[in-house]
């Protein structure tokens, strides 16, 4: 199988900083394949994909998305092909929600009644129901919603790469839950190519095919999750995958006991 995205010894480098922000990273994400990252802040997880979008031009190394190099793209040819979903989702006060869905549809002059039934199939998509919500503003939404008009938006055109950025972190746990469910539905359905980051262990787990583990710019491994938490390649890749054992026994523990 051809790979969709891959990095070959990428480097980042910011003024003022002691170290690069990503550091020789490789690797490769296949079609229709889900890429978590995972580690601390800092890492290099949102630098990398900046870097796959060209929100930060790439310093050394090289990027190829099916096997073309995104330098001799034009910018906005390659972001055409790109939804990228920001963890602040980024949604446009002054327009409503059908509006902030079409905006890289209008931008390609698409017909206004093609525009009209692409949003309300990607607000069915997001489970909003378009006559309820095509028409509020960004301001009448809860957090919730504005995350799923934020993927609608990235999904407007069918993009062959989705590439999202902790898209549910500032999220309370039940709506989180909600969103991660109907996230994985999404990428079963549409099959785009996507590298997802979050520092959620438990989330990763859920959505990934593969995770990649990241720590002061560098890509420690990047395997499939049972790999990891058996097969781990360093300590730090060890530490982070025992986190949710000791959750999931102090939590077993905790519901035998006799008044839980």
């Amino acid at each position: 199988m051809t790979s969709t995205i891959r990095v070959e010894k990428l480097t980042q480098r910011f003024h003022g900083m002691s170290h690069p922000a990503v550091r020789d990273v490789s690797f490769a994400v296949e079609k229709s394949e889900c890429v978590a990252l995972i580690g601390s802040s800092g890492s290099g997880k949102t630098t990398l994909l900046k870097s796959i979008n060209r929100l930060i031009e790439v310093e050394e190394g090289k990027i190829f998305i099916d096997n073309k190099d995104i330098r001799l793209s034009l910018i906005h040819k390659l972001r055409r092909r790109i939804g990228y979903v920001f963890q602040q989702v980024g949604l446009f006060p002054h327009l409503s929600v059908s509006e902030n869905i079409a905006i890289t549809p209008d931008l390609l002059c698409w017909p206004i009644e093609k525009m009209r039934r692409r949003v309300d199939e990607l607000l069915d998509l997001v489970e909003l129901e378009p006559k309820r919500y095509r028409d509020r503003n960004p301001s009448q939404l809860s957090g919730g919603q504005q995350q799923r008009v934020g993927l609608a938006r990235a999904l407007a055109v069918s993009p062959d790469v989705l590439l999202l950025d902790e898209p549910f972190g500032a999220l309370d746990p039940v709506t989180r839950e909600r969103l991660q469910e109907s996230f994985c539905k999404i990428i079963r359905t549409l099959k785009p190519t996507v590298i997802f980051v979050t520092h959620d262990m438990v989330e990763a787990l859920l959505v990934a095919d593969r995770i990649g583990v990241m720590a002061d710019g560098v890509l420690l491994q990047i395997d499939k999750p049972a790999t990891l938490l058996n097969e781990p390649a360093t300590a730090q890749v060890a530490a982070l995958f025992e986190a949710p054992r000791r959750q999931s026994a102090i939590l077993s523990d905790w519901l035998k006991q006799p008044n839980v």
